[in-house]
């Protein structure tokens, strides 16, 4: 058995000749073949984007509506407290019918000179 040479020129050219017809062929196979999955990817990893902004909406809800209940704590405690403030400044608690001013032996309650000073102020 002979061994002819081999003409290298006649090869290149004929596999240059091939690949002029099965690139593009490949080319449009593999984008009809791979759309499909593509967009299903596509789609699955914007599900999984809206899952995670729907999750961190629903937190950020969470933690308003914990801050508005804080609020309102805060504002019926200052509501409450400025009641009571008004209710010593008007001497309203040392009114008649009081349970102080009912209870025997209880002291009568002091004389009253003027408004009363916050703590921490002098009268004038």
């Amino acid at each position: 058995m002979q061994i002819m040479p081999i003409d290298l020129t006649a090869i290149v050219a004929v596999i240059m000749g091939i690949s002029i017809v099965l690139i593009p062929v490949i080319g449009l196979t593999a984008r009809f073949a791979l759309k499909p999955l593509v967009e299903s990817l596509g789609h699955f990893f914007q599900s999984r984007n809206v899952e995670e902004s729907v999750r961190i909406m629903e937190r950020r809800m969470g933690l308003l509506e914990q801050h508005l209940e804080t609020m309102e704590t805060t504002l019926m405690r200052l509501s409450e407290a400025a009641e009571f403030h008004r209710d010593l400044r008007s001497g309203a608690h040392l009114s008649a019918g009081s349970p102080v001013a009912q209870l025997p032996g209880a002291a009568a309650p002091p004389a009253s000179t003027g408004p009363a000073v916050p703590p921490g102020h002098s009268r004038p």
